[in-house]
C-alpha cells in the first residue's frame, strides 16, 4: 500500500495518446442528448424572463440599445448587468425575428458547448472517460436544465467560466502565457455577463498554475501578471467606454444609484451581494435577509434540488484526489485540475453559502461544472488504481453518498417510486465495489446509473416544466410552489391596450409604468418602447419627478399605465418613481382599458 501511495495515483493521459474507437461515437451522443434535453419544447416558456426578452427586442430596434443593454429602444435605461449575454439574444433577434426561439435557443447551445468544452478540458488531465462522465454530469444537473434553457445571464457565464477552465489547464501543460490570456479573456468576458460572479474561479486558476506550470517561479509570476491583464483589459474596456460617454447622450444605468456602472458593479452587483448592504434591493434588509447563511445553506430547501446530488460526493473525490497525488511532482497535471476545480467549488460555494445579499437557487448552475469536473475525474482516476483498498473504499463510499443525498432529495410525493428504486440499488452497487470484487464492473456500472438517476430525473422533470419571471426554480414541483416555475413573472396586456400602444403616435415612448418587469409586457406585446419608471425594482431615481414633467411637457410619452408601485417591500433607494406616480394621479386623466389604469399625458 505504501508503494501505491507513493505514486501520482492518477496519472495524467497523454493528449496525444490514440483514442478508443467508442470514445467519438459517445461524445456524439452525449451532444446530441444534450441538445435534445435542452432544446425539446423550448417555446413553452414563452418569453421565459420577460425582462431580459424586452432588453433583447430593444437590441433588434436600436443598435445603441443592444451596444448598453437598454430595456427599451428608446434608451431609457439599461438592465441591472453588463449586457454580453443581451448581445448574443439580441443578435439572434435581429436574424431570426423576436420570438420565443430566437431568444432561447442561444442559451440551449450554450449549454451543448458547455457540455463539450468540460469534456475537452476533462480529457485533457483525465483520459476521455473522465470528460464523458462530467459532461453527462454537468448536462443532467437540474440546475443547468434550468438556466440553459431560460435566458437569465448565467448561461453564458457558465460558458465563459468552462473556457477559463480549458484555457488554465492549456496554460499548465506548457507553461504558455498566450494561453493563460486566453484564459484571462474568457473570465473578462464573464464580467460582461455577470459582473463580479465571474471572478470567484480566478483564486482557483492562478493557484493550479502557480503550483504546476513547468517553468520557474518568476515567470510563472510574470504569466499570472500577464493573464490578470488580459481580465482587466477584456472587463476594462467596456466600463471605460460607459464612463467616458456622456451620460446625456447614453440610457441611465439600472441599479445604480448615481448613474455609474462601476457602482453598479462594485455595490448592488458587487460586494453588497456579500454583505447584505444593496441600496434598492428588493425582498431582502440590509444585513441578510435573503434566507439562512451558513455552511449547510446549499442543501436547504431552495437550492438542493438544484445543486447538491453530487456534491458530496465532488467533495469526497477532490479528498481523494489530493490524497493520492500527495508525493506527486509539482507539475503533476492531475493535481493541478484537482486544484483547479477544487478551488473553483470550495471558493464559489463558500460565497453562495454565506453571502447576506440577494441570492437566487439558480444561481448555483455556477458551481455545476466544478462538481461534474470533480466527479469525472475521481471515479475514473480511482478505478484505475482499484487494486488499492483504499480507492476502493473512496469508490464505495462516493456512491453510498450520492445515494443517500438522492434519497432524501427524491423522499417526497413526486414519483414516490423513485427514492426507494435508489436507495437499494445504490447501497447495493457500493457494497459489491467494496466487498465483491468479482462484480467490480456490474457494480462499477450501477453506481454510475446511481450517480445521474436522481439529478437526471429532476433534470428532465426541470425540462418539461415551463418556466418564467425573474426567479426560476429547478425541479418537478416549481409549477405548483411558484405559479408557471418562476416569481416576479409578466403579465402580457389585453388586445385592446396592446392595440392602444401600438396606435400611440410618434412618441418617444408609448407609455410609462414603475418597474422593468410591467414594462416589459407592455412593451413585448406591441412593440413599442416603454419607459420602466424606477428599473428593474423601481427604486433607481430615474427618470426623477422633474425629468419626467419634462419628457411630458415635450410630448415624448403618450400614457402612464398602473395606479401604483409595482414593487414593495424597497428598504432604500429612491422615492422618485412614487413621486411620479403620486404626479400623475393628481394631474392627468384616467381611464380604464382591459383591467389597466391608463393615464392620458398631456402638457
Amino acid at each position: 500500500m505504501t508503494a501505491v501511495a507513493t505514486q501520482p495515483a492518477v496519472p495524467a493521459a497523454p493528449v496525444e495518446r490514440a483514442e478508443p474507437r467508442w470514445v467519438r461515437p459517445a461524445l456524439v451522443l452525449l451532444l446530441v442528448a444534450t441538445a435534445a434535453l435542452y432544446l425539446w419544447d423550448l417555446g413553452a416558456s414563452g418569453w421565459a424572463n420577460a425582462f431580459y426578452s424586452a432588453a433583447a427586442q430593444a437590441g433588434t430596434q436600436s443598435w445603441k440599445a443592444l451596444f448598453f443593454g437598454s430595456t427599451d429602444a428608446a434608451n431609457g435605461i439599461t438592465v441591472d448587468k453588463t449586457p454580453a449575454a443581451l448581445w448574443v439574444m439580441s443578435l439572434s433577434a435581429r436574424l431570426f425575428g423576436v420570438n420565443a426561439w430566437s431568444i432561447l435557443v442561444p442559451q440551449a447551445l450554450m449549454g451543448v458547448g458547455s457540455t463539450w468544452l468540460l469534456y475537452a478540458t476533462v480529457r485533457r488531465t483525465s483520459g476521455a472517460a473522465a470528460g464523458l462522465l462530467a459532461g453527462s454530469v454537468l448536462a443532467l444537473t437540474p440546475a443547468a436544465a434550468l438556466i440553459f434553457r431560460f435566458n437569465n445571464p448565467d448561461a453564458l457565464l457558465v460558458l465563459l467560466l468552462i473556457a477559463g477552465a480549458y484555457g488554465t489547464v492549456r496554460a499548465i501543460e506548457k507553461a504558455s502565457p498566450k494561453w493563460l490570456v486566453f484564459a484571462g479573456v474568457a473570465i473578462g468576458f464573464g464580467f460582461l455577463a455577470k459582473m463580479l460572479q465571474a471572478f470567484l474561479v480566478l483564486p482557483a486558476f492562478a493557484l493550479a498554475y502557480l503550483v504546476a506550470a513547468p517553468a520557474a517561479l518568476g515567470k510563472r509570476l510574470l504569466h499570472l501578471l500577464a493573464g490578470l491583464a488580459a481580465v482587466v483589459v477584456s472587463a476594462g474596456w467596456y466600463l471605460a467606454v460607459v464612463a467616458l460617454w456622456p451620460a446625456a447622450d447614453r440610457p441611465y444605468i439600472g441599479g445604480s444609484q448615481h448613474n455609474s456602472l462601476i457602482e453598479l458593479a462594485l455595490g448592488y452587483n458587487g460586494f453588497g451581494r456579500i454583505t447584505g448592504d444593496e441600496t434598492g434591493s428588493v425582498g431582502g434588509n440590509p444585513g441578510g435577509g435573503w434566507g439562512s447563511t451558513g455552511l449547510f445553506r446549499l442543501f436547504g430547501s431552495e437550492m438542493a434540488g438544484g445543486i447538491a446530488w453530487l456534491l458530496p460526493a465532488a467533495v469526497l473525490g477532490l479528498g481523494a484526489g489530493l490524497w493520492f497525488t500527495r508525493y506527486a511532482p509539482r507539475t503533476d497535471r492531475s493535481r493541478a485540475s484537482l486544484l483547479l476545480w477544487g478551488g473553483w467549488l470550495i471558493v464559489t460555494a463558500a460565497v453562495f453559502s454565506f453571502m447576506g445579499g440577494i441570492i437566487h437557487p439558480y444561481y448555483t448552475v455556477a458551481l455545476a461544472p466544478a462538481i461534474a469536473a470533480l466527479v469525472g475525474t475521481a471515479a475514473v482516476q480511482l478505478w484505475r488504481i482499484r487494486g488499492n483498498p483504499a480507492a476502493v473504499g473512496f469508490l464505495s463510499g462516493g456512491v453510498a453518498l450520492t445515494t443517500l443525498t438522492s434519497y432524501l432529495l427524491l423522499n417526497g410525493s413526486w414519483q414516490p417510486w423513485l427514492a426507494p428504486t435508489v436507495l437499494i440499488l445504490g447501497l447495493l452497487a457500493a457494497a459489491a465495489l467494496f466487498f465483491v470484487p468479482h462484480f467490480g464492473r456490474v457494480a462499477a456500472v450501477a453506481g454510475l446509473v446511481v450517480l445521474l438517476l436522481g439529478s437526471g430525473a429532476y433534470s428532465l422533470a426541470t425540462a418539461a416544466t415551463p418556466h418564467s419571471g425573474a426567479i426560476p426554480s429547478a425541479g418537478p414541483n416549481t409549477r405548483q410552489m411558484f405559479g408557471g416555475g418562476g416569481l416576479l413573472g409578466t403579465t402580457l396586456p389585453g388586445e385592446n391596450l396592446t392595440a392602444l400602444l401600438q396606435k400611440a403616435g410618434d412618441y418617444r415612448w408609448a407609455a410609462a409604468t414603475v418597474g422593468s418587469n410591467n414594462a416589459a409586457g407592455y412593451q413585448l406585446a406591441s412593440g413599442k418602447p416603454v419607459l420602466a419608471v424606477g428599473g428593474f425594482n423601481g427604486t433607481d431615481p430615474y427618470p426623477t419627478l422633474e425629468q419626467f414633467e419634462q419628457y411630458v411637457r415635450q410630448g415624448q410619452i403618450r400614457y402612464f399605465l398602473g395606479d401604483g408601485l409595482a414593487m414593495r417591500g424597497s428598504s432604500s433607494g429612491s422615492d422618485a418613481a412614487a413621486r411620479i406616480v403620486q404626479w400623475v394621479a393628481d394631474n392627468c386623466r384616467m381611464t380604464t382599458v382591459d383591467g389597466v389604469s391608463v393615464y392620458v399625458l398631456t402638457a
